[in-house]
């Protein structure tokens, strides 16, 4: 997928505060390639964890703690592939990836 010029793309990570950080460029560069895979990496883990989430759940034995922590790896896998959707979408139908109200 690529960016019009001077359109910002939503990049798979934040800064160390937890803002969303922006890329612009026509998506040909080093850090859109860059993001390109961490994109498909962590679409890929989310669904490997699925995988295991729907093993792991059918197991009576499994405790609260485990529970728990599988509920804390899969939001954070839904809040990655979230951001993958967002910026993915927004460069398919040519909006900007700026925030918008009520956005991250």
């Amino acid at each position: 997928m690529r960016a019009e010029s001077g359109e910002a793309r939503l990049l798979p990570w934040t800064t160390a505060g937890g803002e969303p950080c922006y890329l612009l460029g026509d998506g040909a560069g080093t850090v859109s390639r860059m993001a390109d895979r961490i994109e498909s990496a962590q679409l890929s883990m989310a669904g490997d964890l699925l995988g295991h989430a729907a093993d792991f759940l059918g197991d009576r034995r499994a405790t609260g703690p485990q529970v728990h922590y599988l509920a804390c790896r899969l939001a954070e896998s839904l809040g990655d592939v979230r951001r993958v959707a967002e910026s993915r979408g927004r460069r398919l139908d040519g909006t900007s990836d700026e925030p918008v109200s009520g956005g991250e």
